[in-house]
């Protein structure tokens, strides 16, 4: 199994189980983050704390990873659910850099969030 199928299983079950500290454990101290193309650089932890309260992850889906030496790239795509019951698509996918631990060092995300659960395309994720 590669780095990034490694993260995408442990970003996942993080996700999943509401638990921050285990999705920022899966990132270098130092890793250089940004959850957003235009959003400036923050620690992981800050992002995952800060982020995982404003909705519950369900039916969190990840697709076949691309990698590449250090790096990879994985589609993700799942339902939140907000602490009001609102149900919010979201789809996107990160482009990592990993060191020869597996930790994330450079993380890009890039994400479309919209109102209602919605199910991916015939073709997503291969």
């Amino acid at each position: 199994m590669g780095f990034t199928q490694r993260w995408a299983d442990g970003y996942k079950a993080a996700w999943e189980a509401d638990d921050p500290a285990a999705a920022a454990a899966l990132y270098a101290p130092d890793c250089l983050f940004r959850s957003a193309p235009f959003r400036e650089p923050e620690p992981p932890i800050a992002y995952t704390r800060r982020e995982y309260p404003k909705g519950r992850a369900e039916d969190v889906r990840f697709g076949e990873p691309v990698e590449e030496g250090d790096r990879g790239t994985v589609e993700w795509w799942a339902t939140l659910v907000t602490p009001e019951g609102e149900e919010l698509a979201i789809a996107g996918c990160s482009v990592l850099r990993f060191d020869d631990q597996g930790l994330v060092v450079e993380a890009r995300d890039y994400w479309h969030m919209e109102p209602g659960r919605r199910e991916p395309h015939a073709t997503w994720g291969r």
